[in-house]
């Protein structure tokens, strides 16, 4: 069951990007905050539990040594470690890695650019925090950037390059369920609909490539051994992550689907898209058959156009409508 809370209101709108939409939540200060992107801006929200307090900031794309810059802002993304929480952004050039309240800028990363200008558009997109010490960052030439993060303190390295893909990365995941006993670590979604199935390390081994139907891969969940993939079609495709066999393909969305998310532990899936609508589904395992099974789930009473999320563990994004406002569901 789902209940309507209360809207907060953002400094601007949000762009039209793929998993505009970032949300952590700090139980011991009874926070949580939200992200959206907008242009070269980042819109931060925190808001109490309560709902009575809210404090905004903006963060602006950088480039080193430079206060500010008009590159456009690709992602913003909270990175959930073991050790500590980061908020990374992507843009035209390059990676940002902050604090998780946006305070202070821990580390840069510069994008290559060609010398003389092309045709293919040089960004950074899709991001993932991976087990203990990863944070995996995709890139427009179809390469993923593996970052170490110590515990604490500046002294993030480059650590791989990892180089399957061929197109542009659109959208990187780790394994949210938690369980020790999954192989595979991470997946990565391309703009023909490749994805790549990882299991991370201090080299990470490419598990399974599977292979796409020309059809942009927007948003990708890995969940217990599966991978969940939504796509341009406004379709959603669940395949088995080491063997790549399809459990089940789902017509979700009649327009092209911008975010997924799942919660881990229950298994309810969120997608959301260019219809405006953000809906329900319900995944269920079964060990016997090791299949998982997709029924679909409803919020009565409720049409959802807007951006929602679970305010636990869901994620869901859509270009904000033009009263600029972010409204949340939690489940009861």
């Amino acid at each position: 069951m789902y209940h309507k809370e209360k809207s907060i209101q953002m400094k601007s709108s949000a762009s039209a990007l793929y998993n505009n939409l970032s949300v952590l939540r700090i139980a011991p200060r009874s926070l949580t905050y939200f992200t959206v992107v907008h242009a070269n801006m980042v819109n931060m929200v925190s808001a109490s539990w309560d709902g009575l307090n809210y404090s905004h900031r903006q963060l602006q794309s950088k480039e080193a040594n430079v206060a500010t810059s008009s590159s456009l802002i690709m992602q913003a993304a909270w990175c959930v470690l073991p050790s500590r929480d980061i908020l990374v952004l992507t843009s035209q050039k390059g990676i940002q890695m902050y604090e998780s309240d946006g305070s202070i800028m821990v580390y840069w990363h510069a994008l290559d650019t060609p010398e003389t200008q092309t045709a293919q558009a040089v960004f950074a997109r899709g991001i993932a925090a991976v087990r203990e010490k990863y944070i995996c960052v995709g890139i427009s030439s179809g390469s993923m950037l593996v970052f170490d993060v110590p515990i604490k303190g500046s002294n993030i390295t480059l650590s791989e390059v990892l180089e399957e893909h061929k197109e542009s990365i659109t959208d990187l995941a780790s394994e949210c369920s938690g369980s020790l006993e999954c192989i595979a670590d991470m997946v990565s979604a391309d703009d023909s609909g490749n994805l790549c199935v990882w299991k991370s390390g201090e080299d990470f081994q490419l598990l399974n490539k599977i292979p796409g139907f020309d059809m942009s891969c927007s948003s990708v969940k890995l969940w217990k051994g599966t991978v969940v993939a939504g796509y341009g079609t406004g379709q959603i495709r669940l395949y088995e992550a080491v063997t790549g066999i399809v459990h089940a393909e789902v017509n979700a969305h009649a327009r092209w689907i911008y975010s997924l998310d799942i919660a881990p532990f229950s298994g309810l899936l969120l997608s959301a898209a260019e219809d405006s609508l953000v809906r329900v589904w319900h995944l269920t395992m079964t060990p016997e058959t090791n299949s998982v099974e997709v029924t679909s789930q409803t919020i009565p009473g409720r049409n959802l156009t807007t951006p929602r999320t679970h305010r636990q563990t869901l994620t869901a994004s859509l270009p904000l409508s033009p009263s600029r406002s972010c409204t949340c569901i939690t489940s009861v």
